[in-house]
């Protein structure tokens, strides 16, 4: 359900810093099922753990009501 291609052209224009998957899946996210967002976040956090986005990291913390990563 990830469209990893998709991702990876919004991490190209997404400046350097840490950020929210919901910033960086774009207007959609709001209209997505609990679920759906669940799914989604879930597979876009194993994806950066497994390397399919160079730069960006999981740091691990929770803030504002989601996961924070970081794009180096």
């Amino acid at each position: 359900m990830l469209d990893e291609d998709e991702i990876a052209n919004r991490l190209l224009a997404l400046e350097p810093g840490e950020f929210h998957f919901p910033e960086l899946y774009g207007e959609g996210w709001n209209r997505l099922y609990i679920g759906d967002k669940v799914k989604i976040g879930r597979e876009f956090l194993n994806a950066v753990r497994k390397g399919r986005f160079p730069g960006v990291e999981d740091t691990g913390r929770k803030k504002g009501g989601g996961r924070v990563y970081v794009k180096r």
